[in-house]
């Protein structure tokens, strides 16, 4: 370790679009590759389907940093809790992955490889069954603007349904003080890289700004935002569905207290402590200090709902970090490995996750017109967040149009 500087923790980032991976490797079939405008396609052909695109399903990568790795998202979308590629090709799906040269570009940027795989799908296929589009996390927000813009510019996208699986429709959470200890490395580095990003600042609720250091609306978001509205929200000529990771009914993650300590550092970034977000104002949700070049800083929140424990798909965040740490020589006391990441009202556009009414509220007990979807399905039970599940996929394949 360099006695002039802390070691840098910030060669990883807080994982992909489907966190929780295949338990080992799985062969990816043979595919046709399309380039795309800021990105490319992987085509796999449904059973029977010998002589071209004939029943498209059409599904987004999501986020992090770099370009898509579609072998791993492939993998994921196989050899978690439920084969989902392998069932829709069994159905006579044709399934296309779209994934981008810059994961954490502009959404706006990235629905320009949708948009073209749409028509390209479109200009191939034999017959006249409609298109099925999607996406995961980000790619469920990139396909949604997607086929919006492309009904503004008057273009038939031919598409009959529209799904997003645990997609941050109204905005995702990574706690502040993670954020902000990604830019209090003393090191350019990935991490904090991946939370500056256009598509980051784009997607979640607040943001914490490195220059200024106060936390807020980034104005990617807003601008986002309104590009969506300019193209009226949401595509009007397919059926919306959607699926969260999270439960409905308003019960969160039990074990987050908010409050509590979630990861205590030492060693290296001796006493470093991150709290579990809580309500009010003028609350401490992390200490960040480090020796080489020395500096310490308190990170505070106001008027924030207890976001970590919310319903909702969870990401492994202060695990990832804790690890990273303890590779690097760190002591760790990690308390809690997992917070919410895609709250339950965000992925099936229900409520705002700006008060903590809205955040808790019962799902299941709202009128279903509340939400801005035709239909929706939130899990039994809490899951990391894109997690592929035997139930969320089947409730998703039984409403794909004949």
């Amino acid at each position: 370790m360099s006695e002039t500087t802390e070691p840098n923790v910030g060669s990883f980032t807080l994982g992909g679009p489907l966190a929780a991976g295949p338990a080992g490797t799985i062969e990816v079939p043979e595919h046709e590759e399309w380039p795309l405008p800021n990105g490319f396609a992987w085509v796999f052909p449904g059973e029977g389907n010998r002589n071209g695109i004939v029943r498209p399903v059409i599904m987004a990568d999501g986020f992090n940093l770099g370009r898509s790795k579609l072998d791993e998202l492939y993998q994921g979308l196989e050899g978690g809790g439920f084969p989902f590629i392998s069932e829709l090709r069994r159905r006579g799906r044709d399934v296309i992955l779209v994934g981008f040269e810059e994961r954490s570009a502009s959404i706006l940027d990235n629905a320009e490889a949708v948009m073209a795989a749409i028509m390209r799908a479109g200009a191939e296929q034999l017959g006249d069954a409609r298109l099925v589009v999607g996406g995961f996390s980000m790619g469920g927000i990139v396909t949604r603007y997607a086929l919006a813009k492309l009904e503004t510019q008057r273009m038939d996208h031919r598409t009959a349904l529209y799904f997003s699986y645990d997609s941050p429709h109204r905005g995702a959470s990574i706690p502040v003080g993670v954020q902000a200890f990604s830019h209090f490395i003393p090191f350019p580095n990935a991490f904090a890289k991946q939370m500056n990003s256009p598509a980051a600042r784009q997607m979640l609720w607040r943001h914490y700004d490195k220059d200024t250091g106060k936390i807020g609306v980034a104005p990617e978001r807003t601008e986002f935002l309104a590009a969506l509205e300019r193209v009226g929200n949401w595509p009007r000529i397919p059926r919306t569905i959607a699926v969260a990771n999270g439960r409905a009914d308003g019960v969160g993650l039990p074990d987050v207290k908010p409050g509590d300590v979630a990861l205590r550092i030492d060693r290296i970034y001796p006493g470093t402590t991150f709290y579990t977000q809580a309500q009010g104002d003028d609350v401490t949700v992390a200490y960040l200090n480090r020796r080489f070049p020395k500096a310490e800083k308190t990170i505070t929140t106001n008027g924030f709902p207890e976001l970590d424990g919310a319903p909702g798909g969870t990401l492994h965040t202060y695990k990832i970090l804790s690890d990273t740490l303890e590779k690097l020589g760190g002591k760790v006391d990690l308390r809690h490995e997992e917070v919410c990441f895609v709250p339950s009202v965000s992925a099936v556009a229900v409520r705002d996750v700006e008060t903590q009414d809205d955040l808790y509220v019962n799902i299941d007990g709202l009128p279903p017109e509340e939400s801005e979807l035709d239909d929706f399905l939130c899990s039994s039970t809490t899951t990391t967040h894109t997690a592929i599940t035997e139930e969320l996929c089947t409730w998703l394949m039984d409403r794909l149009p004949d």
